[in-house]
This record gives C-alpha cells, sequence and structure tokens, in this order.
C-alpha cells in the first residue's frame, strides 16, 4: 500500500482544482469576454474568432511538450512551466491593445493548458490510483463544471469592475500562478511520484492473478509506442478522442446560430447550451463511478451513438423536445468519450508508456480546431449549418462501429519465437553434422 493514503486525494484534489480554474478561465469564459474586447478595440468577428481557433490548435498542436518536460524534469516543474504559460497568456490578454498580442496570449493559453493540466494531470493519477476510472471520472468532472462556472466568473468579476474585461484577465492570471505553484506542491517530487506508481502497478498485478478479477480488461504488459501505434485499436480510440473534440467545439460555437436561424430563440438556444455543459457534467461523475464495474468500451460505443444521436437531432432541432435530446445526446458524449479513451489507452497498453501514447492523442485537439472553420465555410456555400452537425454525425457513426468491433490488442510473441529459433541452432547443428 501507497505509505501516505491521503496523498492521492490531496493530489486528485489540486489536479482537478487547476482543471477546473483553466477550463473556465479560457475556453468558457473567452465567448463571455471577447464581445467587450471586440466592441472597445473594433475588430472583426473574422479576426476575434482566429483567437478560438488558435486557443485550439496550440492546446492539441503542444501536446508533447509536456510529455518530454515530465520525462525530463518531472510533473511538478511541468506544472509550474504551464503555469508560467497560462499566466503569460493571460497578462497578454490584459495588455492587449492589438490582435497580435491577443493571438499570442491566445496561443499561450493553449500551450498551458496542456502543460499545467490535462496531460501532467492524467499521468499523476495514473499513477497513484488503483481505480483509475473513479479518479479519471472525478478529475474530468471538474473540467466540466470549469466549463459551467466560466461564464459566472466572468459576472463575478465584472460586478465588482464593471466594464473592466481587463481586470477578468488580470484575476485569472493571478489565480493561475497560486493553483499552480499549490497544485506543484502537492504532486511532489518525481521519487515519490514513482515509488506510489511501483505500488499502484504492483497492485493492478496482483488483482489480476487473483481468482476475483474484475471482468475489465486490462493488459499485463507495457507496450511501447512503437508497438501501440502498429495497433488498429491505437487508431479506433484516436478517431473516437478526435471526433469527440470536433463535434464538442462545433456545437458550442455554431450551436447557438443555428438555432437561431431555425427560429429558435436566442435566450433558449443559449440555455441549452448551458444544459448541454450539465449533461457533460452528470456523464463524467456517472462515468467515473461506475467505470471500474463496466468495461470503458461499453461506454465508449454508447458514448459515442449518443454523438450520432445529439448531432443528428440537432441538425433539426427547431422544438424543445428536439433541443433536449441533442443537449443529452452531446454532453453525454462529449463527457463519456474523453474519460473512456483515456482509461482503454491505460488498460490497453500500460502506464509505463502512457505518457507519450496519451500526448500523441492530444495532437488531434489541433485538427479538431478547424470544427467550426468546415462548418462556417458549408454555410457559406449552402445557407445553413444542418449539413455540418448531420456529416459529423456520419462519420462518428462509423467511428461507433468501429468501436464496436474492437477487441483489446494483443502483443505477437516476437521475443519468444526468436528465442525457439536460438534454442534449434544448436540441435540443428548437431543434427548436420
Amino acid at each position: 500500500m501507497v505509505s501516505e493514503p491521503w496523498r492521492p486525494w490531496l493530489q486528485l484534489a489540486a489536479l482537478s482544482l487547476v482543471l477546473f480554474l483553466i477550463t473556465a478561465a479560457t475556453y468558457s469564459s473567452l465567448g463571455v469576454v471577447l464581445p467587450m474586447m471586440v466592441k472597445d478595440l473594433g475588430w472583426t468577428w473574422t479576426e476575434a474568432g482566429l483567437g478560438f481557433t488558435l486557443l485550439g490548435a496550440f492546446t492539441g498542436g503542444s501536446s508533447m511538450i509536456p510529455a518530454w518536460l515530465i520525462r525530463r524534469f518531472g510533473a511538478a516543474p511541468t506544472i509550474l512551466s504551464g503555469a508560467a504559460m497560462m499566466v503569460l497568456g493571460f497578462l497578454c490578454l490584459w495588455a492587449t491593445r492589438g490582435l497580435a498580442a491577443y493571438w499570442l496570449g491566445a496561443a499561450l493559453c493553449g500551450v498551458g493548458y496542456q502543460s499545467m493540466a490535462l496531460i501532467p494531470g492524467t499521468h499523476v493519477l495514473g499513477a497513484v490510483f488503483r481505480s483509475r476510472a473513479r479518479a479519471f471520472g472525478a478529475y474530468f468532472t471538474f473540467g466540466s463544471l470549469g466549463g459551467v462556472a466560466g461564464p459566472w466568473m466572468v459576472f463575478a468579476v465584472l460586478d465588482l469592475f464593471p466594464g473592466q474585461w481587463r481586470a477578468f484577465w488580470l484575476t485569472m492570471a493571478i489565480a493561475a500562478a497560486m493553483a499552480g505553484v499549490l497544485c506543484a506542491l502537492a504532486v511532489g517530487g518525481r521519487g515519490r511520484l514513482s515509488q506510489a506508481g511501483a505500488e499502484t502497478d504492483h497492485e493492478i498485478a496482483e488483482a489480476k492473478a487473483g481468482p476475483a478479477a474484475r471482468p475489465i480488461w486490462r493488459t499485463r504488459e507495457d507496450w511501447t509506442v512503437r508497438e501501440a501505434l502498429a495497433t488498429p485499436q491505437f487508431y479506433v480510440l484516436l478517431a473516437a478522442y478526435f471526433s469527440h473534440l470536433l463535434c464538442g467545439v462545433t456545437v458550442a460555437s455554431l450551436s447557438v446560430a443555428h438555432l437561431t436561424e431555425l427560429g429558435v430563440a436566442a435566450t433558449a438556444a443559449g440555455a441549452m447550451l448551458s444544459f448541454e455543459s450539465l449533461m457533460q457534467v452528470l456523464g463524467r461523475a456517472g462515468g467515473g463511478l461506475l467505470g471500474d464495474r463496466i468495461d470503458p468500451r461499453h461506454t465508449l460505443v454508447f458514448a459515442l451513438a449518443m454523438q450520432v444521436l445529439g448531432s443528428g437531432v440537432l441538425s433539426v432541432a427547431n422544438s424543445y423536445p428536439l433541443m433536449v435530446i441533442y443537449a443529452i445526446g452531446t454532453g453525454l458524449g462529449f463527457g463519456l468519450t474523453v474519460l473512456a479513451v483515456t482509461v482503454l489507452l491505460l488498460n490497453y497498453y500500460g502506464r509505463r508508456h502512457n505518457l507519450e501514447i496519451f500526448a500523441l492523442t492530444c495532437l488531434v485537439g489541433a485538427v479538431s480546431a478547424l470544427g467550426p472553420l468546415i462548418g462556417g465555410f458549408i454555410r457559406d456555400r449552402l445557407g445553413s449549418f444542418a449539413p455540418t452537425f448531420q456529416i459529423y454525425a456520419a462519420v462518428i457513426l462509423v467511428i461507433c462501429v468501429a468501436t464496436l468491433f474492437m477487441r483489446p490488442p494483443h502483443k505477437r510473441p516476437v521475443a519468444r519465437s526468436a528465442a525457439l529459433e536460438d534454442e534449434s541452432q544448436p540441435a540443428l547443428a548437431k543434427r548436420a553434422a
């Protein structure tokens, strides 16, 4: 057992606080602050919207940076470096007078998001918890709660400083610095984390070998990155992760505009987006509680099917019942997909190289940031957002079917075959003589 049983829970609390804060301060609140920035600085919405694209692209495209930093320096220094990047990004947004500073701030926040939270968070929790699905469920649930709380954080700061949107970014810079330091202290040094990881792996190995092992498949070996990349299962999981980002980002950025074009009131369309965020929270919380009892592959199939339903219904959602179905479908689908993919990567390929494998999976976030751009292009050409959501639903359906037929990967017995060949050589030589 881990010598300090309270420490993993402290680490979970600290990492969850960081994910909550930076999700609320970036993706969730930028859309609320941006209209004020556009009005004061005289930008076009095309120029302003590019900031969202840069935020998403740099979040996904920088995922290998924290993986390298963790291997070289450890998780705590990586979190501190991410906090520094996040603080610099917020300070750029606070001081911006033109588009260059705004775009730079968005890009820095994207890099900081990966280095401060997502990559080190999954790495640490995968090392210190045996019931990883529950830990990841709680962690990602707090991230979803940050999405719900972000607009309210903006309103709270603006109540104290009316009309001063710069005060919000300065407040977030101070909060990110404090949260980064506290989280790094909670995570601790590399030696402590390595010891906890070794003890956790030993407990999992004992659970596999015992007679009452749970009906969830877990590899008995640690796969290298090259070995994982040679399996079709990795690309199915990669596609699933890509699809949930593509759908989620597009729904967040285009659903309100699409619904208003269908005749829905803007307030009702915005309320459905908030309801969708609440479904994400419920999905991740429930998925975490059930994740160690239900095979995460089944959870992933369900999540993808819900995304297909939600995205398809959204394309024609001109009534409250249809809007509720869309919000439940995309909300639960988005919330459960990332949880299921994260756990499956650990179950299929082991913990030793999960840092690099998960980081490679996160790289698709840079491509998924094009989702709203594709949607806008289709809207300009066809006069409606509906085909966008229908196309995305069809793509996710294909991935859902592939996941349904996916089975755990198995290593090829290369080493064993080579050993048998080596053993047979003396016998063959003797027979030839």
